[in-house]
């Protein structure tokens, strides 16, 4: 396998306002949000209108599922996208329930690779994001293999996805990149931007790359 940290595209770097990247990954956020939200709503209403007491069940299953998917995405979001710790490092094991959490409410499986016990926060975060991106470049299922290498001084977070049709859309490789959003959709380039900024603020290196049957993604930071 090559290093998507070395050998991905070659792009334009640009440097984006801070309030611009904030305002698009809020909206991004917003729009994870507000389906779950949403749905919690509607599962409110018709528990509250008299002509519906025969959608009793399904209004509270419907609330139910929605309000777990949303306190997923809330806990997984505060470690990818915040400062949800004082910690300088994350347990392993959180991270994964985290991971599982977001792939539950998606088509592909997680496969857990990670032996170690703890991350350093910026490698737990940029593993965070690299774990989502996967799940959103096999939209018709597959498998995701998240794992981490060792050198002296370096850790490399590898996210492989397989499955017969994967999907790395231009503008996220473009965000990985370090590149400006083009025509594409924002809410896909900004956490790859993000995640850019992420690492290289670290003083790592990120990249994808796609191939028949296979995505994968990469990022090498200190240890």
């Amino acid at each position: 396998m090559s290093d998507p940290t070395t050998s991905a595209p070659t792009f334009a770097a640009a440097e984006i306002a801070p309030e611009e990247l904030a305002a698009r990954l809020a909206a991004r956020l917003c729009h994870d949000f507000i389906t779950p939200a949403s749905a919690i709503v509607t599962g409110l209403d018709l528990l509250e209108d008299p002509t519906a007491k025969d959608m009793r069940d399904d209004a509270m299953e419907l609330i139910s599922a929605s309000a777990r998917k949303l306190g997923d995405l809330l806990q997984f979001s505060r470690v990818a996208f915040g400062a949800s710790s004082q910690a300088e490092s994350f347990d392993t094991a959180e991270l994964e329930r985290l991971a599982r959490g977001v792939y539950a409410q998606v088509r592909p499986e997680l496969d857990w690779a990670i032996e170690q016990q703890s991350l350093p926060k910026a490698a737990a975060r940029a593993l965070m994001n690299l774990a989502q991106l996967a799940a959103d470049a096999l939209p018709f299922g597959g498998v995701a293999r998240v794992s981490v290498e060792h050198a002296p001084g370096r850790l490399t977070l590898i996210v492989q996805g397989a499955a017969p049709r994967v999907r790395l859309h231009a503008e996220v490789a473009g965000g990985i990149a370090g590149a400006a959003l083009g025509d594409g959709l924002a809410g896909r380039w900004v956490q790859a931007y993000y995640l850019h900024a992420l690492v290289r603020a670290a003083g790592g290196t990120v990249g994808a790359e796609a191939v028949d049957g296979s995505v994968t993604f990469a990022a090498s930071l200190p240890a």
